[in-house]
């Protein structure tokens, strides 16, 4: 199991992390709202590799057979590497090419309360909250938190699909074979109408 969880997991961190680190050069151009759907598409993207982790473990190691229990663990192991890979890649590029980002994010969500007609008072309270907030983003334990509740979500979803999807018990391969068993036999020894 180490070794199927352990190349699914690097293989689908690797693609989250170099899909990330392609958008940061364009993160002015792509925006804070686009930048969001990016983001989770590449998530989505990349957490496509639990299910075929999933798969491989069943195939290779269950011999055609894995509960949902055994599913949900390989992925979640598989899930939660990939998540180990955005948090590092993003750590690493907040604290040396992005320094500013709370404080541009901060102005993008105010700005967008203003542009959406709130009060003075309600603007006023959100600029201090994301005063607050960019404070907290500056310590790296507050950081990594944050930063692995974006992925997190994704991943548990992807991986309880893929777990669904894949299970397949020992007596649903049982009912398969005694079906073949059956129709082997019917045609060993067909029926003489005679």
């Amino acid at each position: 199991m180490k070794r199927i969880v352990l190349t699914f997991g690097l293989i689908s961190g690797a693609i989250m992390s170099a899909l990330m680190l392609a958008t940061v050069p364009f993160m002015h151009q792509i925006g804070f709202n686009r930048g969001l759907i990016i983001g989770y598409t590449t998530m989505v993207l990349a957490f496509l590799l639990v299910f075929f982790g999933i798969r491989s473990y069943r195939e290779n190691v269950g011999d055609g057979y894995i509960s949902f229990g055994r599913a949900l663990s390989v992925g979640l192991l598989i899930m939660l590497i990939t998540c180990a890979f955005y948090v590092i890649t993003w750590e690493f590029v907040y604290f040396n090419f992005m320094p500013d980002f709370a404080e541009k994010y901060a102005a993008f969500i105010v700005e967008d309360m203003r542009a959406s007609g709130a009060s003075a008072q309600q603007i006023a309270a959100k600029t201090e909250e994301m005063k607050r907030f960019k404070e907290l983003y500056d310590n790296i334990f507050f950081n990594v938190g944050m930063t692995l509740l974006e992925p997190l979500p994704v991943g548990i979803i992807m991986t309880f699909i893929s777990a669904l999807i894949l299970r397949k018990r020992r007596h649903d391969l049982q009912d398969k074979q005694d079906g073949v068993k059956t129709n082997l036999v019917h045609q060993e020894n067909p029926v003489n109408p005679v």
